[in-house]
């Protein structure tokens, strides 16, 4: 595929380098930092479940054995990495190429949508959040994680300080937050929590049944 813009591009050449080294990089992150965070949105979701930037697949041990898995990813390397976890798991999804910002679904396809760890990275978040809107069926459920910036201001203006670097380096936030951008596409917040020192979020969130 073709990203749509320059920031997209630089995006899908760092997940392509790193593909392979990724899931040995995230490993101590996963114990320490984002720890039971998965769990909670394979507990959540339900009925056809899109991931968007599914990656390597990290989530796919955590789904309810009776949801139907689709998953989406900017990255072909990465995506290969989650074909290879589900084969290995003996889960059947489908799986595709493609850009957050512009989902290769039609309107309200899907009841859960999951992004983990990804929205830090996704050059428009707020385009990539109306995309998931979109896909999903009215009532349907938004189901995010991901490190935002600190409750605690220390920790906050280190996460400031490091962000300098890699925004540039990989197109990836410290400070962001997804809640005010889930609220103003529309959605219900459901559930909420900040753990460590609020430097992770899980969101729950309903697209309303009517509009």
């Amino acid at each position: 595929m073709t990203p749509a813009n320059e920031s997209t591009a630089k995006v899908l050449r760092v997940w392509e380098k790193n593909a392979p080294a990724y899931d040995r990089q995230i490993a101590l992150l996963e114990r320490v930092w984002f720890t039971g965070g998965r769990q909670w949105l394979g507990a959540r979701a339900q009925g056809r479940v899109l991931e968007v930037a599914i990656g390597t697949g990290l989530n796919l041990p955590h789904y309810p054995a009776g949801v139907v898995l689709t998953g989406v990813e900017l990255s072909p390397a990465m995506l290969a990495i989650a074909q290879r976890r589900a084969a290995d798991l003996g889960r059947t999804l489908d799986l595709a190429a493609g850009d957050a910002e512009d989902l290769p679904y039609d309107a309200d396809s899907f009841d859960t949508v999951v992004c983990a760890l990804s929205l830090c990275t996704i050059p428009r978040p707020a385009t990539a959040i109306a995309e998931m809107r979109r896909v999903l069926t009215p009532g349907g459920r938004l189901l995010l994680l991901d490190h935002i910036g600190s409750s605690w201001p220390p920790i906050r203006a280190a996460q400031w300080l490091v962000e300098q670097a890699t925004v540039r380096a990989a197109g990836e936030h410290f400070t962001r937050r997804s809640l005010p951008l889930v609220e103003a596409a529309g959605f219900e917040i459901v559930e909420r929590e900040r753990v460590k020192a609020g430097t992770i979020e899980r969101l729950h969130a309903r697209k309303p049944a009517a509009e």
